[in-house]
């Protein structure tokens, strides 16, 4: 029976503690050269409607490292970019691939290729969730603070994007608790933060992030303006003045507090150089795990 990874909630906790352990794992291997051929033969096919950097080539290395093959496919060069149904290419792609990754600008499209297709579906990214990017956020805490995250505090700054709704998810299986400030009218998804709370999730809301941060352990921003929302440029870097994460607003936080950023940065809007730059930024290590949390994700899925 196939398994898609739709939303971090696919995985059951202690699959996310799995993928997490095998994770650490590949990566200590990687560093004494050690790859093996736990995929060999497998193919995964990767669907991009959004230019990517970290997500195509850590899937893509990732897979070779295992010995599978990864296949770019643009959707302007396949029939999909001419009209094709996605209903029929996912069956077509199942026929030849042994999984699938979707980075999509809308979650509707990846939910209707998984529907469709007979091999297990990823979401490489879509505008409600980022499951991959969390889970290498969750590995590059546990690296810095231990497995038990439960008593950490992580005050996510800025734009309540597909990254911060994953983040609030993953608090189910971490017990970490999420710190959100956004300005008005940019929070997270209302229905992920209330099923969230429902389970029993900790998630708070800052009007400012100078709240938000005081005595928090991570301090978590992305970027203010998403592939897509461009044409809203000059609104949103006014909408977002006063949450640059600063060394001052640093200055708030736990004296180790450490700082995240899914990447691409835009420095001098929603970070400054100083900070990214800074002894307290896990950002290069966080950007390094994407690699070692798919290729888990990939065992895990399909590794017979």
């Amino acid at each position: 029976m196939k398994k898609d990874i739709l939303s971090v909630t696919d995985l059951t906790k202690q699959e996310f503690a799995d993928v997490l352990n095998l994770a650490s794992d590949l990566k200590e291997k990687r560093k004494k050269g050690i790859l093996g051929d736990l995929l060999y033969k497998k193919s995964l096919g990767m669907i991009f409607e959004k230019a990517s950097t970290r997500t195509r080539i850590s899937f893509e290395t990732g897979m070779f490292e295992l010995g599978g093959h990864a296949i770019f496919l643009n959707p302007n060069d396949m029939q999909l970019g001419r009209g094709e149904e996605i209903k029929d290419t996912a069956r077509v792609l199942s026929g030849y691939l042994s999984a699938i990754m979707v980075r999509s600008f809308y979650h509707k499209t990846v939910e209707e290729i998984a529907k469709y297709a007979t091999v297990p579906v990823i979401n490489g990214l879509s505008d409600k969730e980022h499951p991959c990017q969390i889970l290498a956020d969750v590995m590059t805490m546990r690296e810095t603070f231990g497995e038990d995250l439960s008593s950490l505090k992580v005050a996510w700054i800025g734009d309540g994007n597909n990254v911060c709704n994953s983040l609030i998810l993953s608090s189910l299986y971490t017990r970490f608790e999420v710190r959100v400030s956004t300005p008005k009218g940019y929070g997270p998804d209302g229905d992920i933060v209330k099923s969230t709370i429902e389970a029993g999730g900790n998630v708070r809301f800052f009007e400012s992030p100078d709240e938000a941060v005081l005595g928090s352990d991570v301090i978590y921003t992305d970027t203010w303006i998403s592939m897509g929302s461009e044409n809203e440029k000059e609104k949103r870097l006014r909408d977002f003045s006063g949450y640059c994460v600063s060394r001052k607003l640093m200055e708030k936080a736990s004296p180790k507090a450490v700082v995240m950023h899914c990447l691409p940065a835009h420095r001098g809007e929603e970070i400054t150089d100083e900070v990214i730059e800074g002894k307290n930024s896990i950002v290069w290590r966080q950007a390094e795990n994407r690699l070692h949390a798919q290729k888990a994700l990939l065992v895990k899925l399909l590794h017979k």
